[in-house]
């Protein structure tokens, strides 16, 4: 049932008696964090308006409280056990642990629902085991060594929460989220000293990464060109990346990245695993047919290590499994703002790129304008179609840089054949999608890589935002997949893991065509200046022309 919010605290009276009667029992480590999450955690939110059961029968994409699925992480730790959500956007995590633990004195379970809720930019969440609740700023980087109270804004008791009823329901009630209330109280905590943007930090380790890269190569390897290296650093960064993402969200083991830096020649072993990537997901990431760049290069292990270890627990504060690929959009959008450049004596040194300077730096496009975007774009153009109708129309962006609107369109249409599903005899449609639990379907990664070939185009005159585009898109794939569904995908044989997007993310200038060059003018060009002009032939270059620009003419 939905309670008002007089039922709510009539409710919460209830359990707070019924702890407060039977509280010996409940702080014994034989009462398990399963029973106090059933018996006390649930009802205490329901009694805020939440429907945590989904007794609704909402569909996945837009049930309110999502009970995470676990995830293993340094080896032992796991994902959140709840996650709020309006409208199938995340509002704040909640972490449950069993009375037994001291939530105002340990530091463990502070550092790992701020670890999570940070990575996932989510400014608040919460950690209780009935017994208490305690509130956090989740804005602020999190770090091993914190204190239990970093970031701490709000704590309370059971014996409390009548009391403070109204405090607490004007908060994190579903009521005060729509109307705002939760959102004016998270902008309250913002700022405050430590407080550090997910998308700024994570910027700052892979430009380190990057400087460190380009240096080392430029000095182990004499005859590297400034393509070469800027091609040979963006691929290493994006393998890495790639490949620890799909650690933290289970689809390879955790740690395999780790072992292959732990070793001397870490280089010739990390490539070994790169290789063994491509044979399964087959996606162009790790092509070395095309690649004939970085595997002939030399590394040292230092380096790797450095860069590697970064990525692991206790140095790492990330949690990949919640950083999404629009996040990572929005670092990777900065990040492409800077080139490396080879001084006179074959140094590498990264500078700012020349438009960019002229431009007074990156601006990033905001999450809720892409949305809004793709709402008013590809909405409007599926509106009341059937998937087969969906298939035959081509969404381009003629100047995609990192892929944030593609991502958005692409995400857009993921949602949007779901519900269409859903809502059409889904058990008819096996092919398309899948049952996890009651009422709840997610699309099949065939399904997924056959949405996105169809309809999903980029073109760009930067070739490192163009793989970073396709990993992105690629990463928005293998959303709910699972270590046991890629291997059995590889194992069958039957089709690739990931599509490859050769053909629906290209390299060139959209805006020059090949009769630039019937002019006779390409003499006056070195091999740099040709690679900046990059004419790009849009009959040869892009299959499904007409439909594409009829496509875009009609948004």
């Amino acid at each position: 049932m939905t309670y008002t919010k007089e039922q709510g605290k009539q409710k919460l009276g209830e359990l707070v008696e019924r702890f407060l009667t039977n509280i010996d029992v409940y702080k014994k480590s034989a009462y398990k964090e399963a029973q106090v999450r059933h018996e006390f955690i649930d009802p205490f939110f329901e009694a805020q308006g939440w429907d945590v059961s989904n007794k609704q029968g909402y569909a996945e994409q837009y049930k309110e409280v999502v009970l995470e699925d676990t995830i293993k992480v340094w080896r032992s730790t796991r994902a959140p056990d709840y996650s709020f959500r309006i409208g199938g956007t995340r509002k704040f995590f909640v972490d449950a642990k069993k009375p037994a633990v001291n939530i105002k004195e340990d530091v463990s379970p502070s550092y790992q629902l701020r670890r999570y809720a940070w990575s996932a930019k989510l400014p608040l969440s919460i950690v209780t085991d009935f017994e208490e609740l305690s509130v956090f700023n989740c804005q602020m980087k999190p770090r091993p060594t914190d204190k239990p109270g970093i970031g701490w804004i709000a704590y309370y008791t059971f014996g409390e929460y009548l009391d403070k009823f109204d405090e607490i329901h004007d908060i994190f009630s579903k009521e005060a989220i729509l109307k705002g209330s939760f959102d004016r109280y998270a902008q309250t905590t913002k700022g405050k000293k430590g407080t550090a943007e997910v998308v700024r930090e994570f910027l700052k380790e892979i430009e380190s990464w990057r400087e460190l890269l380009a240096k080392n190569i430029a000095l182990r390897n004499p005859n590297v060109s400034i393509y070469e290296l800027n091609y040979a650093v963006q691929k290493i960064i994006d393998r890495i990346i790639f490949l620890r993402i799909c650690e933290d969200r289970g689809i390879e083991p955790y740690g395999q990245l780790q072992t292959q830096a732990e070793g001397s020649d870490a280089y010739k072993h990390l490539l070994n695993h790169f290789r063994l990537a491509e044979s399964k997901y087959n996606s162009g990431i790790f092509d070395f047919d095309a690649d004939k760049i970085t595997s002939a290069l030399t590394i040292d292990d230092k380096v790797l290590k450095t860069i590697i270890l970064d990525l692991y627990h206790p140095k790492s504060p990330y949690e990949f499994s919640v950083l999404g690929v629009e996040i990572l959009g929005n670092v990777y959008e900065q990040f492409l703002g800077k080139v490396i450049r080879l001084t006179a004596g074959h140094q590498a040194k990264v500078a700012t790129k020349p438009e960019v300077k002229k431009a007074g730096g990156v601006y990033y496009t905001p999450q809720y304008i892409v949305e809004y975007i793709a709402t008013n774009t590809v909405g409007k153009l599926v509106e009341g179609k059937t998937p087969e109708e969906i298939a035959e129309i081509k969404i381009l962006d003629p100047a995609c840089g990192s892929g944030s609107f593609l991502i958005g369109a692409y995400s857009y249409l993921l949602r949007y054949h779901l519900d269409w599903y859903a809502e059409n005899k889904p058990k008819k449609h096996k092919k398309a999608v899948f049952r996890v639990r009651e009422n709840e379907w997610y699309l099949t990664t065939a399904e997924k890589k056959r949405i996105l070939l169809n309809n999903i185009f980029g073109v760009d005159i930067d070739p490192q935002a163009v793989e970073v585009t396709k990993m992105s898109l690629l990463l928005k794939v293998l959303e709910h997949e699972s270590r046991e569904s890629v291997d059995q995908q590889a194992k069958l044989g039957l089709e690739d893991v990931l599509p490859n997007l050769d053909d629906n993310i290209k390299c060139g200038n959209s805006l020059i065509e090949p009769d630039f060059y019937d002019a006779g003018q390409t003499t006056l060009f070195g091999e740099a200046e040709m690679r900046r002009i990059n004419v790009f032939d849009w009959n040869d270059d892009v299959k499904g022309l007409g439909e594409i620009i009829n496509a875009v003419g009609s948004m």
